[in-house]
């Protein structure tokens, strides 16, 4: 049985109702899976991230055009190639009624990049944030850093009297199954309030009437609830239960798009979605083959890309709702290279003789690990790579579960997979670094690059790269070093890049919202007509 938790009233948000306008609504909406915490720095995951910046708000957000503007920032600067000055916004209020301050703003950006948190590839650079005055912060970085103030627009910031008075100076690791307080608590600056929350069932906010921003939405109470059924999702939205759905199965857009008082909202995503590999250890931990990793050999790696058939994958399970590609980024992601966007070639016959030439004949078996409500008919793409590989003699045992036990397991200490399903959105930036410092240079705790790295792949000559890019103002200098990037890891099969997903949203014709490519929902501009 879920224990359901209601959070205390808030005396700020107590006259939400009679501060909206007179035609304000309550607005109801359903996804596939929940929110895995209600804490903003618990882990770098598009949903947890959107849903959570509708409470917490960083120093610097993204706008309708996904360019920054200003947040609880209002200017920002390089005061030195390695110093970075922030600007506070006066007279914020907490939801409690409390002023927010430069205090709040340090400790947010050092819990950031604490123990605990999952957001720690954005704070590479970060190496220390002072207080100047009640409304003005510094930040040093290790080395100059331009897109500094851009990695911290995906961080929300904390009350730090509120952390403290609830003992959560730190953020409960997800991956280790730990709880405090702001798991399911929150109390932000944000244009909403948390108002009751249910894992995995349902969660309600309400409108904050002291926000310091114009609401540009009509917003009462914002019902969210988790319906991880696809057909029932479906189902909910065309009878009336909910108002628009976040995650629409392919199989059902067209039919929703038919649907009287219904619209279906259809863009091109930045995320890419890929298959990985563990080529760290010495031998799997889930593998009929023991005393070796085959993983190591990259016509082993190349054998498993050559057996993906993602033009099937693309008609037959995405619906034509893909884009395949070659490349680890998206088309509009800063760093994409047009001309480098080819896949290897679809193969089972030359994918076959490079697992005999690197001595496995017979194939071998090997376990598999991918969510089954987190992306675009995730599970459903597994299931066909696992068909598809054993048409070249490999077994795939396929473990598929909820984003909630799947981030635990293949995040967790060790990183304990060995073939591994993954998206990735340079959501930070919106530029290849981001990519490059997550996904492919060589994991590092100390540094932390490479946090997302599951499978360990490492390349020294990458690495060299990806830090020259990181801090390389000079465009043609900078694109030269990008394409090299990119031609090693394809050239070395570091990973299998699959597709990007086709975003699609479906709601009642009353529903005005805004579908930002990032596959961020931001609930300030969602009006019920």
């Amino acid at each position: 049985m879920r224990a359901k938790f209601h959070l205390l009233t808030l005396a700020a948000a107590t006259a939400v109702a009679l501060a909206m306008p007179a035609e304000a609504k309550t607005f109801r909406w359903a996804n596939d899976g929940d929110v895995n915490s209600m804490d903003p720095h618990s882990r770098n995951e598009t949903f947890l991230l959107s849903f959570m910046a509708n409470i917490y708000e960083p120093l610097v957000r993204r706008d309708k055009d996904l360019k920054l503007e200003p947040a609880l920032a209002v200017s920002w600067k390089q005061t030195a190639p390695t110093v970075w000055r922030f600007n506070l916004r006066p007279n914020v209020k907490w939801h409690d009624g409390s002023a927010f301050t430069a205090d709040d703003a340090v400790f947010s950006i050092e819990r950031a990049n604490g123990e605990g948190s999952n957001l720690r590839g954005n704070t590479a650079s970060f190496m220390a944030a002072r207080k100047i005055d009640t409304l003005t912060i510094e930040v040093d970085t290790r080395y100059p850093d331009p897109v500094f103030a851009d990695k911290l627009s995906q961080v929300g910031i904390m009350s730090k009297a509120w952390a403290e008075r609830n003992n959560a100076m730190r953020s409960a690791e997800l991956t280790k199954k730990e709880e405090n307080f702001a798991t399911r608590n929150a109390m932000g600056t944000g244009p909403f309030v948390l108002k009751s929350r249910e894992a995995d069932v349902r969660t309600v906010l309400t409108a904050n009437s002291s926000w310091w921003d114009k609401p540009q939405h009509n917003l009462t109470e914002i019902q969210f609830s988790v319906i991880g059924n696809d057909a029932t999702r479906t189902a909910a939205l065309l009878s009336g239960q909910v108002d628009m759905v976040y995650t629409v199965p392919p199989q059902d857009s067209d039919r929703i798009a038919r649907t009287q008082g219904m619209k279906v909202l259809q863009a091109p995503e930045l995320r890419t979605i890929f298959f990985g590999f563990d080529q760290a250890r010495d031998e799997l931990l889930e593998s009929s083959v023991k005393g070796k990793n085959p993983f190591k050999d990259i016509r082993v790696r190349k054998a498993f890309y050559q057996s993906i058939d993602i033009e099937a994958i693309k008609s037959r399970v995405m619906r034509g709702q893909s884009a395949p590609t070659g490349l680890m980024v998206a088309p509009g992601i800063n760093g994409f290279v047009p001309e480098m966007n080819v896949r290897l070639k679809y193969d089972p016959d030359a994918a076959k003789k490079l697992l005999a030439e690197a001595g496995y004949p017979n194939g071998f078996e090997v376990g598999m690990d991918c969510p089954n409500d987190r992306y675009v008919h995730d599970e459903a793409i597994c299931q066909a790579a696992v068909a598809m590989l054993s048409r070249i003699g490999v077994k795939v045992n396929l473990l598929a579960q909820t984003r909630a036990k799947y981030f635990a397991k293949v995040l967790g200490p060790g990183y304990n997979t060995s073939f591994y399903m993954l998206g990735w959105t340079p959501g930070a930036t919106y530029d290849v670094h981001n990519v490059f410092e997550n996904l492919l240079q060589t994991r590092n705790a100390e540094t932390k690059k490479g946090m997302f790295n599951l499978g360990a792949w490492s390349n020294k000559r990458f690495d060299e790269l990806a830090n020259l890019v990181e801090q390389e103002s000079d465009k043609a200098k900078r694109d030269k070093m990008i394409h090299e990037a990119h031609k090693i890891y394809q050239d070395e099969v570091a990973y299998i890049p699959l597709h990007q997903q086709v975003l699609v949203w479906a709601m009642r014709n009353n529903i005005d919202l805004v579908q930002p490519a990032d596959n961020y929902f931001p609930l300030r501009f969602v009006n019920v007509k």
